[in-house]
């Protein structure tokens, strides 16, 4: 199953809820207890959702902390399927007990 290029968390961030509220980089950060320079990199797609920002955003905007984990979680796995040749991964198969 081929998932869809989903968007980095930051992008939705910055589509649903900054640029439609009308918040600044520095208006969400000081609201997220969190420096600028931390909130303007990972809507510029260069941070992740750990699970604290998870929850600083859940706590600040009201969409579920899981839901914000579930959007980092399928940006990267999008992201890593380019790089499936280069893992060089074996598949290990149960052998016989006899």
């Amino acid at each position: 199953m081929r998932m869809y290029d989903p968007p980095h968390p930051g992008d939705i961030l910055r589509g649903l809820w900054l640029e439609p509220m009308g918040v600044s980089v520095s208006e969400a950060a000081k609201a997220l207890g969190v420096s600028r320079k931390t909130l303007s990199k990972f809507i510029n797609g260069r941070g992740t959702v750990t699970a604290e920002m998870a929850v600083r955003l859940e706590l600040c905007f009201g969409a579920s902390a899981e839901s914000w984990l579930a959007h980092q979680a399928a940006y990267q796995l999008w992201q890593m399927e380019a790089r499936r040749p280069e893992l060089r991964v074996e598949r290990l198969v149960v052998r016989d007990a006899a």
